[in-house]
């Protein structure tokens, strides 16, 4: 019978990593609490209207790549495709912007797109997501990047560029829309089929496309810095001026639109020369209409996705993040033996003691053995002419000196010793 092997594009997280996936959710925990930001979970299945609405009709992942399809109860549902449009959802549906002023939120889990597999991107993916909802200060904007830089440092990740934009507001982003317009007439038949169709609903799509041809048509084009209002250029001006002052490097990126529709003013994105042409590991932004547009009060909004799989391809993660070895493991000969260390091996267990035990008849040889790959600090020799003494063989194997323990005292003996290690 043939195996049945996982759905492309979606991968199994198996033990040797998931230690290195624990250190990452580690850190960030740490580091996003410190800035006074709190977990949320959130269910991965919602309705197909708020991804519409949230993200833009007109965007690759609402056009091409969501998981979507009819409930039995003629209802749209789709497998979430990022995470901030399910943030603000729980924040109105719960009313959390009643509860205070400003709301710090994070959430860590998996998404869902439709797209080719490639390196560092899955069809199943996991993204740490931050949100920070009801400041339009842009210290707010600096502050939610200065904690990402940090994160990004703690977990040791190196070589990073940190790119920044703004793309304006409602005031003055409809004039640069209209010069773009201008700009790509008479240029259609080089674009791509995806900027063709958006070109009369949303033709700022063409800067974030990754067509060599129309990254080359769009080349030539205005900058939406040159367009900005009064206020949107002195919000973008403070936002660079807070990171200078925590020395934060960056670089403008006049042509980084994104890829989602709901962001406004400064946005941003952590690259890496290692990753192709999908080169980002983090992107973000401020997205002031979002809550509205979803239906609450006008309250703004800045947050960022941390693309889980491709940080981790890039990452060593230090020895201490690497799996516990086992603080003792009982070797045991003999029925008698095999039982008595069952009990002992559990009960150490509940004491907070990691220990192993061979369950099988196997030969004290191969048992040392065993307690030598799995790298244990203390191994306990038990065999049932030991048990009729009252005494066992303990022996240390990092030094590979032994010594014999009354099995009277056993208990307090090895919780002492753990304990002192």
């Amino acid at each position: 019978m043939e195996i049945i092997t996982a759905v492309k594009g979606f991968k199994d997280i198996l033990p040797e990593e998931t230690e290195k996936w624990r250190f990452v959710e580690n850190v960030a925990r740490e580091v996003f609490s410190r800035f006074g930001f709190r977990e949320i979970r959130l269910p991965v299945l919602e309705k197909t209207d708020l991804f519409k609405r949230g993200i833009g009709e007109s965007t690759d992942i609402v056009e091409k790549e969501m998981y979507t399809f009819l409930d039995r109860g003629d209802e749209y549902l789709t497998l979430r495709p990022e995470a901030t449009a399910s943030v603000i959802r729980a924040y109105l549906e719960h009313s959390l912007h009643n509860a205070q002023a400003v709301t710090r939120l994070f959430t860590i889990g998996p998404m869902f797109r439709r797209e080719r597999p490639q390196k560092g991107r899955f069809r199943q993916f996991h993204q740490i997501d931050a949100e920070l909802l009801g400041l339009d200060d842009p210290r707010a904007d600096a502050e939610i990047i200065l904690m990402l830089m940090h994160f990004l440092d703690r977990v040791g990740l190196k070589r990073v560029s940190l790119e920044l934009n703004s793309l304006g507001c409602s005031s003055c982003r409809p004039a640069f829309r209209n010069v773009i317009t201008e700009f790509l007439q008479g240029k259609e038949a080089g674009l791509c089929d995806d900027c063709k169709r958006r070109l009369g609903t949303n033709p700022l799509r063409v800067f974030d496309c990754k067509s060599k041809e129309c990254q080359e048509i769009i080349r030539g084009a205005p900058h939406l810095g040159d367009f900005l209002c009064g206020d949107c250029r002195e919000h973008f001006g403070k936002v660079t001026s807070a990171l200078e002052e925590f020395a934060i490097p960056y670089t403008v990126n006049p042509g980084m639109v994104r890829g989602l529709d709901y962001y406004t003013k400064t946005t941003f994105e952590v690259t890496t020369e290692h990753l192709g042409s999908q080169n980002a590991v983090v992107g973000g932004g401020r997205y002031d209409r979002l809550v509205q547009e979803l239906g609450g009060p006008d309250i703004p909004g800045i947050g960022f996705a941390v693309g889980f799989e491709r940080l981790l391809a890039l990452l060593e993660v230090p020895e201490s993040a690497s799996e516990r070895p086992p603080d003792i493991f009982l070797a045991s000969l003999g029925e008698q033996a095999r039982n008595l260390a069952f009990t002992l091996c559990n009960q150490w267990r509940l004491k907070g003691i990691y220990a192993e035990q061979e369950f099988s008849s196997k030969s004290l040889k191969s048992q040392m053995k065993k307690a030598g790959r799995l790298n244990c600090s203390y191994t306990l020799i038990l065999g049932d002419r030991e048990i009729e003494e009252r005494k066992v063989e303990l022996r240390d194997m990092k030094t590979g000196t032994q010594q014999t323990v009354s099995l009277d005292d056993l208990d307090q003996h090895i919780l002492n010793l753990i304990k002192e290690r």
